[in-house]
């Protein structure tokens, strides 16, 4: 289960953040992808090749898998959970691009420049039914992509073939699918920051209980659903601030959706918890990243040379929280 958010800074620049929730450890860690790769494919013996450089979060399990980053265009992307909705092609299709769910988004930032660019691709893509190594089995998976332009979309694989959909809103989560979560907002139209006004009862006249009031209603849980409204409400109403603060102001935005571990546990006993949160600079291609055991953040900003090296870049992160000595 996982959070993403768009945002638009005071002096124009987009950023794309998310939280990773998972139970397994991932052990992510930010890994400049340079130009010109070749991947080995789960789907298919071919492969599939990538032309731009992107940097992001991922591991290597044989050969690098991201699961977000920005790439040297500006374009960036996330791949968050989408169980018993994602339905993929069970067999590889000639003439195609045959990806497994885990590998598209390495495709995705590889080739495409933009969000209109990748709408011209989408065309030659084939998801196909084929497990990651790291968990034997298929990932079922949803992806949320912006671009410098401010455009961002969602694309989701279902019974029906491809939908590659506008959001309007900025936010992504998991299931149901997005066309859901934009009708259950209309479901919270009451939420706002301001105080709801006094209201009259036959005469007997009632008053809030002072500021905060307005958010009355919005839901708490770590659901999909909740999360998607509570990052709708937080991104819409979050003071703006510049480029230089935007970090600052998405890792509070996304304060409101992390989870701790052992707040949220499944049937097996295990803990879904934020593993780290990541965000992308798509005006100065940096990748930050912030893991659970230590809530300082990281930085990693392309360069030529790391774009023109011939094999990935990988940077380890520190898991033990630092702190700054005043005295």
């Amino acid at each position: 289960m996982c959070t993403s958010v768009n945002f638009l800074s005071t002096t124009g620049d987009y950023f794309l953040a998310r939280t990773m929730d998972f139970d397994f450890n991932l052990d992510g860690r930010p890994v400049v992808i340079p130009r010109h790769q070749h991947f080995n494919s789960d789907a298919h013996n071919a492969g599939y090749d990538t032309k731009l450089a992107f940097v992001g979060a991922g591991k290597n399990i044989g050969s690098y898998i991201l699961v977000d980053g920005v790439n040297e265009k500006g374009l960036s992307g996330a791949a968050l959970y989408f169980s018993d909705e994602a339905q993929y092609s069970d067999q590889p299709q000639s003439h195609k691009t045959n990806l497994a769910s885990h590998e598209v988004l390495n495709w995705i930032l590889g080739n495409a420049e933009s969000c209109a660019d990748l709408a011209n691709q989408l065309g030659d893509l084939n998801v196909v039914n084929s497990p990651i190594k790291l968990l034997g089995q298929t990932v079922p998976l949803h992806w949320i992509v912006a671009d410098r332009s401010g455009d961002c979309r969602v694309l989701e694989i279902k019974t029906d073939g491809i939908h590659y959909m506008t959001d309007p809103v900025g936010v992504m989560t998991n299931s149901p699918d997005f066309t859901w979560h934009l009708q259950n907002l209309s479901n919270y139209t009451e939420l706002q920051p301001t105080p709801h006004p006094d209201r009259n009862y036959n005469g007997y006249q009632i008053s809030s209980f002072g500021p905060g009031s307005g958010a009355l209603g919005m839901p708490g849980d770590y659901t999909s659903v909740s999360r998607f409204i509570r990052t709708v409400f937080m991104r819409q109403y979050t003071e703006g601030v510049s480029s230089k603060n935007a970090i600052n102001a998405l890792s509070h935005i996304l304060n409101s959706v992390e989870i701790p571990k052992g707040v949220k546990l499944k049937a097996n006993g295990q803990s879904d918890y934020t593993q780290y949160r990541g965000y992308m600079d798509m005006s100065n291609l940096t990748y930050y990243m912030q893991p659970y055991d230590d809530q300082s953040i990281s930085k990693v900003t392309m360069t030529e040379a790391l774009m023109n090296k011939s094999v990935p870049t990988e940077f380890p992160i520190n898991h033990s929280q630092q702190y700054q000595e005043l005295n």
